[in-house]
């Protein structure tokens, strides 16, 4: 399960309500550069500039996007991707 204390800090933070439900995504220290998160949400995650982890780089805009976001949470390996919302 991931961490929020242990998040990487070039994630964009913050939150979206969509649907209702408060969600704020967030790749933590897990991580492995699998590319999982991105191929599954690519709108939302990306691999960072140092090129060494992945990160979210946009929270969920509509429910499609919410949807990719919470297919790549549940398909993380390491279960690096979080969303404390």
């Amino acid at each position: 399960m991931a961490d929020p204390s242990d998040q990487w800090h070039d994630n964009i933070g913050g939150d979206a309500t969509i649907g209702g439900k408060r969600v704020s995504f967030y790749v933590d220290r897990e991580c492995i550069l699998c590319s999982v998160c991105s191929d599954c949400a690519p709108k939302n995650f990306r691999m960072s500039e140092e090129e060494d982890h992945d990160i979210c780089f946009k929270q969920p805009a509509d429910a499609e996007e919410l949807r990719q976001c919470y297919e790549a949470m549940e398909n993380c390996p390491v279960e690096a991707i979080g969303d404390d919302g």
